[in-house]
């Protein structure tokens, strides 16, 4: 899945990940990869709050948020994300 660039979100609080064009995630696979790496996960249905740190909000859409105003930290942890196969095909459809 390809993604803008990183920036700030519009309070200052988060940086935020928007993918080049919206996705319909498989929310359910995501937290089983999550969850098989040891991370905690909260599912709301429509988007997953994963304990990571910095702690990130992923939307069904894609929608990246983590809770932290630290590029580098933020960057970091979009780069482990990104190895895991719920957001790397962008091809995959939830089931």
């Amino acid at each position: 899945m390809a993604y803008r660039p990183l920036r700030l979100c519009s309070n200052g609080g988060g940086i935020e990940a928007v993918p080049d064009s919206p996705r319909n995630l498989d929310l359910v696979q995501l937290r089983r990869e999550l969850e098989a790496q040891g991370i905690s996960v909260i599912d709301a249905r429509v988007m997953l709050i994963a304990a990571t740190d910095p702690e990130v909000t992923i939307s069904r859409s894609g929608r990246l948020l983590f809770k932290t105003p630290e590029a580098p930290r933020a960057a970091a942890l979009f780069e482990r994300l990104m190895g895991l196969s719920a957001l790397r095909d962008p091809r995959r459809r939830p089931r």
